[in-house]
């Protein structure tokens, strides 16, 4: 629950801003940058996220992220990159390969040219993870469900079942290694591991049963009859806004299209909407204490867009910047307005309300 005489944030808020800054990694390999970016959304989460089950996410999403950043320069070491580099660090023992298996080697040299860039690789895509986990933490999922459209309502509880149960997961597994601790027993290895993932699967087995139980106990899965001139309208809108999407989509990202990109992605997000709209209808839900949209909704989401906007406005202003080089291997510096751009994102941090549990 949100503090006193203060409303919650809205979810969809939180999700905004957390893909903003995702959208923001995505536009540089500056790994300073991007440090900054992480350092911002675990400022942010660590004053902003409620006392619940799910909020414990945001560490496993920092371990995930760690083990891709890992992955991710195992191959740089094991298959070799295309960069070309002078600085050898070790000739590890090369295997010969067929001949159609071309441009694909096991060993060999590995220079400090490829490993940066795996590294600068990495970082990003461990930088939009967690981004995914810090919204996964501070946006509460059972609210975010209520405020879905109805046409997508099923899908939202997919979605929101998987959210819920992955943070009980991790709870259940932290309680189950602590109470092996306290009784002496290992909570380590292959048998750790067993004796830990069994009560853990039997307990997610529980909860599935339980959930299930409950829903067809309120109803869920009826739907009420729409005229099949509405569900052909329906389904018209949705399809042929989401192919209006992509196509916009492509044509912002090449050259050639940007003239008809613009206009043919807004269409194609308003035929989206209409249709989504219309495919509501067929959903009998019913809203209890709807989440405001408020000015502080505006606020937090709107900090996460100016990050997104503003450091893809850098990465064509300033590529150098945002993109240091590898070859030849230079010191990554630290652009001064797009690190005060990704600050931005620190505004929840003052004005969304500090929730407790």
């Amino acid at each position: 629950m949100a503090s006193r005489g203060r409303p919650a944030l809205h979810p969809g808020a939180w999700w905004l801003w957390a893909l903003g800054l995702g959208t923001a990694a995505t536009r540089t390999t500056n790994p300073l940058l991007l440090a900054l970016l992480v350092a911002t959304s675990a400022y942010v989460v660590a004053t902003c996220r409620p006392r619940a089950p799910w909020s414990r996410s945001y560490s496993a999403f920092l371990k995930l992220a760690l083990a891709v950043l890992v992955i991710r320069l195992f191959f740089a070491v094991a298959l070799g990159s295309p960069i070309p580099g002078t600085h050898v660090i070790v000739t590890l023992p090369e295997v010969p390969l067929p001949h159609w298996a071309q441009g694909i080697r096991l060993g060999g040299r590995v220079t400090a040219e490829s490993l940066v860039f795996a590294l600068y690789d990495g970082l990003k895509l461990a930088t939009l993870l967690i981004c995914v986990g810090a919204a996964n933490a501070l946006a509460n999922p059972s609210r975010l469900l209520k405020s879905l459209p109805g046409a997508l309502y099923e899908a939202g509880v997919a979605i929101v079942v998987a959210l819920t149960f992955a943070p009980n997961l991790i709870a259940d597994v932290q309680r189950l290694r602590a109470a092996r601790r306290l009784r002496g027993r290992p909570d380590r290895g292959v048998r750790g591991l067993l004796q830990v993932g069994l009560p853990v699967l039997e307990g997610a087995l529980e909860r599935s049963v339980a959930l299930a139980a409950a829903m067809d106990a309120r109803g869920y899965g009826r739907t009420a009859e729409v005229p099949p001139a509405v569900r052909r309208t329906t389904a018209a809108l949705t399809l042929g806004g989401l192919l209006g999407v992509c196509a916009g989509t492509y044509g912002l990202l090449t050259a050639a299209g940007g003239t008809y990109g613009l206009p043919l992605l807004l269409a194609g997000l308003a035929a989206a909407l209409a249709g989504l709209r219309l495919g509501g209808r067929h959903s009998l839900r019913t809203r209890y204490r709807p989440d405001r949209w408020d000015a502080r909704a505006w606020l937090v989401a709107g900090s996460g867009g100016a990050v997104a906007a503003l450091l893809t406005l850098a990465s064509t202003s300033d590529p150098e910047a945002l993109h240091p080089g590898v070859v030849p291997l230079v010191a990554p510096a630290l652009p001064l307005w797009p690190a005060a751009a990704v600050l931005i994102g620190l505004l929840p941090s003052f004005v969304a309300p500090k929730e407790s549990s």
